[in-house]
Parts: structure tokens; sequence; C-alpha cells
């Protein structure tokens, strides 16, 4: 048994309990260890419609639910907090359910030292016409979704089995000064303090928050009301908990593969420059600056020289390894306001921003040029040493001049680097 309970009556014989036989209120102790009643008054046993105290203590008790375990380790460890517990019971005397308000205190039992529960009956509950009312404290009881009630400072008032469960830690807990029992259930206790505040303020409301549960962090939907006590009239919170952890988990699997395919559609896999798609989604930016500045938009179509060759003498694995460095050349010669992209094969489109006269693009286009022509030298995971030589031919073509949009502008500038092709390549063309 748990030192934690080393603060109960131990009760270690029936003998001990001779004086509630002079009691005429039904009083029963019932050991959560083995789910049976250990002892029970004469009231006890008539109220159960039996004829012995051995009868009581042999009741089959087999067919419980696992909810109605879950409500009796409940209210031992509330009355083990608190000393007592004052609650609506639902039992069944005879096969007809009826709603009793008991008081339990929690003892430890025989020589095995289980835990036990004192139960005294202290009223039986007139439902009168609304049984339903009975069905309705059933489904709290006995739901999964975790309810509870607290009052305006955070106090817990009374919780279902579920609850209870999900937070019996926070009790072992130490306690911040300006925290409460409703704020320590939250990861973050500080936004549980503001939670409580807003709920008041607002007369309840929904939020999502990370709870810290019995099973780790968990991601909790908080449906929150206010309602009256319906014995004092106070105001209370009442807050019904619905574990959503799976579902945003799901969502931000969601998100996290859609942000994939974005990412696959708009940059290339082999480089990681951007794609053509994205290209696109830039252009309209870039052409809006550029007339507000009254500057032109330089668009570079680059085809890589002797790039076919790489492939037919080393292969493909090579000819992808010759693509990276030759992406990574021509970014490191761009600005940061510019933009490189691969858009197939062997073939690159540079958006040029903030030009102001066509030199500027051929200046960028060259240097380009000097850059690819430097031999790529590497050795393949085989050990072969390679030296790789390319150049590159380059069309231009500017907006507004040859063109508004990018479609147009990328079709002049190849249009332009087909013309570098047919004159000997290495070179750069601007569109007429």
């Amino acid at each position: 048994m748990s030192s934690e309970y080393n603060h109960l009556v131990h009760i270690q014989t029936h003998e001990e309990l001779a004086l509630y036989e002079l009691i005429p209120d039904v009083v029963w102790v019932f050991d959560l260890d083995k789910h049976g009643w250990w002892w029970g008054n004469s009231a006890a046993v008539d109220f159960w419609s039996l004829n012995s105290l051995e009868e009581l203590i042999n009741k089959d008790l087999s067919g419980d639910t696992q909810g109605a375990r879950e409500r009796t380790a409940q209210t031992f460890e509330l009355a083990a907090k608190n000393g007592l517990t004052i609650d609506p019971w639902t039992t069944y005397p005879g096969g007809k359910p009826k709603t009793l308000f008991m008081r339990h205190r929690a003892c430890l039992l025989g020589p095995e030292r289980h835990r036990g529960i004192i139960a005294y009956v202290n009223e039986e509950v007139n439902l009168g016409d609304t049984p339903e009312n009975l069905l309705l404290v059933e489904a709290m009881r006995y739901t999964t979704v975790l309810v509870t009630s607290f009052t305006y400072e955070g106090q817990v008032v009374v919780e279902n089995p579920a609850a209870t469960e999900a937070y019996k830690h926070v009790q072992h807990e130490a306690m911040p000064e300006g925290n409460s029992p409703f704020s320590m259930r939250f990861a973050d206790p500080q936004e549980g303090q503001q939670c409580l505040k807003r709920a008041i303020e607002k007369q309840g409301g929904r939020w999502t928050y990370q709870m810290k549960t019995a099973q780790g962090l968990r991601k909790h939907t908080l449906d929150i009301r206010i309602t009256r006590h319906p014995l004092s009239g106070d105001f209370l919170i009442l807050m019904a908990e619905y574990d959503v952890t799976e579902l945003h988990q799901a969502i931000d699997k969601a998100e996290e593969v859609q942000g994939e395919l974005r990412r696959m559609a708009h940059y290339d896999a082999l480089t990681g420059l951007p794609s053509l798609y994205f290209l696109l989604e830039q252009a309209e930016m870039f052409f809006s600056r550029a007339q507000r500045n009254q500057e032109s938009v330089a668009i570079l179509f680059i085809d890589l020289d002797g790039f076919k060759k790489v492939n037919d003498t080393w292969g493909h694995p090579v000819g992808d390894r010759v693509l990276v460095e030759a992406a990574q050349r021509i970014s490191k010669e761009l600005r940061r306001s510019d933009q490189a992209a691969r858009i197939g094969g062997d073939e690159f489109v540079v958006m040029l921003d903030g030009i102001r006269m066509p030199e500027a693009a051929g200046d960028v286009a060259q240097k380009l040029i000097n850059a690819l022509e430097k031999p790529i030298c590497f050795s393949t995971d085989e050990g072969v040493e390679v030296e790789a030589l390319i150049s590159a031919s380059i069309g231009i073509a500017l907006c507004p001049e040859h063109g508004e949009d990018l479609e147009r502008l990328i079709k002049a500038a190849d249009v332009a680097m087909y013309k570098v092709k047919r004159s000997g390549k290495g070179a750069f063309f601007i569109a007429s």
C-alpha cells in the first residue's frame, strides 16, 4: 500500500465497527481491492434485502461495469484527500435504481491494508416525475469526456471519474502562488489563469489548450459554461474537456504533406532552386515594383553548353552533380533581390530586379558565363576523377520592352538564346 494513505484510519476487524449497529441509518464498508462489501450494519443488510452480513460480504459484484469501479476509486481518492465526500450515488437494491446522498470516508481494511470506503446513507433523493435526472447523472459518471465543476476561484466542486483519473497527479504537485486546481491542469498554468478569467468575463466559451494529463500533454477542447450550485445557488464553472490530440495531429500532418507538395511543385528536387511555378508566382511582384520605380526587369534564359557530352561520358549521376554545381554558381553571382530557377534539364531562368540599363543585364550574363565555364572537378563515389567542362548560352529579354508577362518574356529570351547557340555558344544576346 502506498505511503500516501498512511494517514487513514486502519480498521483491522469487524469488532471495531460494533457501535455502528446502534445507528438506524445505513452504514456499510466497501473493500476496493477485492471489489466487494467488507462489512455492513443491520440497516445495510435490510437495504439490500438480504438475510445476513455474510450474504452482503459474499454478494456477487462481478457484473459491475468498469465505469462503476472507476467511480468507486474516484470516491476513495477524494475522501482520502479531503477527509469526507458528500455526493449523490445511484444504487440498485432489488434491481431498482435509488439515488442517495451519501457520505464517504476513506480507510484501510484488514491485515492486508486494502483500500476501503465507509459509506453513510444520508438521505434518499426524491426524483418525483423526472427519472431522466438519474440518467443524466449516470451519463456524467460513466462518460469518457472529462467533466468538472469549479468555483470562480478555480477550486474543484465535483468531477466525474474520467476527470479524476486524468488529473489525479495534480493534487500531489506544488501549487505556485496565484494558481488553482483549475490552472494547474494546463501545460502552462499562466494560460490556465487567463482562461479562467476569460471564461468568467465572457460567461463561458470554447477554447483549445495543451493540458497536462496523466497520459502526458494532450490537446483538449474546453467547453465551458456558467451554472449554479443546486444547493447553495452559487455560480460555478462547468467544464467539459474533449481530447482532440489525434485530430490536431492529423491536421498538422495534412498541413505538413500540403507543404511538402507545395515545396515539390515550387522547388527543384535536385538543385534546390525554385521551379517555373514559383517564378510565375513571384513575377507580378517583380513587375509591379519595377513599374513603381521606373525600372526594368530582365529575364535571362540560360542553356548549358556541353552538358550532353558530360552525360554521355560519365553518365547521369555525374551529370546531376554538374547541374547542382552550376545552380550554386549561378546563385552565387546574383543579388538577394534576384531570383534563379531551374525550368528543366540543363535550362535555367534568372529574373533580375531593378535594371535601369540593358547593359546591366548584360554584365550579369557575362559574370554567369565566366563562372560556369570554369572546370567542375570532383571525385565520384567510385573514385573516378572528373573534370567537366561546360559553358552557357544566355538570351536576355526586358520588361516592358519585350513583353509584360513572364511567359512572353521567357519566350523572347529563349529565342535570343538560340541565336547565341547558332553563332558559337558561350555568350549572351539581348532580344531585339
